[in-house]
């Protein structure tokens, strides 16, 4: 009997923590960094405040997690994307759309709405690290084109997707479909356009 009331002791932690995760999601996304508080995840969750910080210690933990769990399914996204398109520069400007339709996704609001400057250095590199992966993603198909520094280039191409994000989450006058097509020609064409 000990065994099935530890069990379902572990179950209703995991189901806690998992909620805790969907309505930090939802705060960061509705009202950005300000919105995480302690206080509003436990209204969210029905638990005592005291009992959010038995899941977690802090804000950035809250958002280390979040990274953790979310960014490599995102990843998956994109590379999946990548994946169904036929030439290299199919599969290009697949990892530029992939990535500015996610915006809107709670996910990626979430994982971008708290400054990097709130994480502990450890959390902050693993988070580099998780970019780093999705960089590597496009390495393949600019090396195909012909590219003599693959690695660099694929890093200047995620500098022009992080700037069309921001642009699209600052509500810019502009569309996030011009965004979107503008920013896929600068990854296609430089600024030949």
């Amino acid at each position: 009997m000990p065994r099935i009331r530890a069990a379902s002791v572990a179950e209703h932690r995991t189901m806690q923590r998992r909620a805790l995760l969907d309505a930090a999601r939802s705060l960061l996304s509705e009202g950005g960094t300000d919105a995480l508080t302690f206080p509003a995840l436990a209204e969210r969750t029905g638990l005592a405040r005291s009992s959010v910080y038995e899941y977690f210690r802090s804000r950035a933990a809250v958002v280390e997690e979040l990274c953790a769990v979310d960014f490599p399914v995102w990843a998956a996204e994109v590379e999946a994307a990548m994946r169904a398109a036929d030439t290299p520069e199919g599969r290009i400007e697949a990892y530029v759309r992939s990535q500015l339709a996610l915006v809107g996704d709670r996910r990626h609001r979430a994982v971008v709405a708290i400054s990097a400057g709130e994480l502990d250095a450890g959390a902050r590199e693993r988070i580099r690290a998780a970019h780093g992966g999705l960089v590597t993603l496009v390495v393949a198909a600019l090396s195909e084109l012909g590219h003599d520094q693959p690695r660099l280039s694929a890093m200047m191409l995620q500098g022009v997707v992080d700037a069309a994000v921001r642009r699209i989450e600052l509500g810019a006058a502009e569309d996030p479909g011009a965004i979107t097509r503008a920013a896929v020609t600068m990854a296609l064409h430089g600024v030949t356009g």
